[in-house]
C-alpha cells in the first residue's frame, strides 16, 4: 500500500487572504479521516473558502495520524500566505510567506510542539518582502487572459501587463519569476507546455515595455497548483492565470 499524503495550498496574496480559497488535496485512509480533516480546515478558514480535493485510498497512516492532523491545522497556519503545507506520513513541510522573522520561527515551532517526536518539520517559510506586496496589489486578483489554447495575449491581458510593467519598475530591478498556470482540461503534458509558453509570452511583452528580460525567469506549473475547483467553468477560469513572484 502507498503512504498517505496531504497537501494544503494556503491563501495567496496577503491583501486578499480573506477571499482566496484554501485547496485541500491528497489521499487519506478512510472517509472518517477525510471528514475530520475537512471539518477542521473549514473551522479554521471558513466553509466557503475550503476546496475539497481529498481522495480516499489504500494508504498507510502512522498511529493516531488523524488526531495529529487536527492539532497541526491550527491558528498559526493563518499567518502563512502564498504557501503550502505538505504532510507525507510523519514528515511535515511548510512553505510560504510570513510577515516577519519572529513569525517564521514561531509558526514552525508551534507546529512541532503540537506533534509527537516521531514527526519532522521542514521549515520553508520566508519573510515576505514589500516588493512582493507591491506586485500582488498591482495584479489585484485579475486574470491575464490569452486566446483559447494559445500563448497569445488578449487585449485585456496587455492592459494588465502595462500596469505590471509600471509596478516592476518600482521594485528596483529585483528578479521576478513569472509562473503560468492552466486548468486541468487536456493532457498534463500539454498543459505544462502551454503554461510555460504563456509565461514566456508575458516576459516578452514586459521586455518590450522596458523591463529587462534578464530580470524575469519563467516557469510553467500547468494544472498542478489550482486555486479553485476545476469542476466548474468559473473555477477553471480562475485556475488559468499568471502569477508574479519576487525571487529570493
Amino acid at each position: 500500500m502507498r503512504q498517505l499524503f496531504l497537501v494544503f495550498l494556503l491563501a495567496c496574496a496577503p491583501a486578499i487572504a480573506q477571499l482566496t480559497p484554501v485547496v485541500v488535496s491528497g489521499t487519506v485512509p478512510d472517509e472518517a479521516t477525510k471528514a475530520a480533516i475537512l471539518q477542521r480546515a473549514r473551522a479554521l478558514y471558513g466553509v466557503a473558502r475550503v476546496v475539497d480535493q481529498l481522495a480516499v485510498g489504500s494508504v498507510v497512516a502512522p498511529p493516531n495520524w488523524s488526531a495529529h492532523m487536527q492539532k497541526l491545522l491550527a491558528e498559526p497556519l493563518k499567518q502563512v500566505t502564498q504557501g503550502q503545507l505538505t504532510v507525507e506520513g510523519n514528515r511535515v513541510g511548510i512553505r510560504g510567506d510570513v510577515a516577519n522573522e519572529a513569525l517564521r520561527q514561531q509558526v514552525a515551532s508551534d507546529m512541532a510542539n503540537s506533534l509527537n517526536p516521531t514527526y519532522t518539520i521542514s521549515n520553508g517559510l520566508r519573510v515576505s518582502a514589500p516588493a512582493q506586496k507591491l506586485l500582488d496589489t498591482a495584479l489585484a486578483r485579475r486574470i491575464i487572459e490569452f486566446e483559447s489554447g494559445q500563448a497569445v495575449l488578449r487585449p485585456s491581458g496587455t492592459l494588465i501587463l502595462d500596469e505590471m510593467a509600471a509596478a516592476l519598475g518600482q521594485i528596483g530591478g529585483r528578479k521576478v519569476e513569472v509562473i503560468g498556470h492552466t486548468d486541468n482540461t487536456g493532457t498534463h503534458e500539454a498543459n505544462l507546455a502551454l503554461s510555460l509558453a504563456r509565461a514566456g509570452a508575458v516576459r516578452s511583452y514586459l521586455a518590450a515595455k522596458g523591463t529587462a528580460a534578464a530580470s524575469i525567469a519563467v516557469a510553467g506549473a500547468g494544472p498542478d497548483q489550482p486555486l479553485a475547483d476545476n469542476s466548474s467553468a468559473e473555477g477553471r477560469a480562475r485556475n488559468r492565470r499568471i502569477e508574479f513572484r519576487v525571487a529570493d
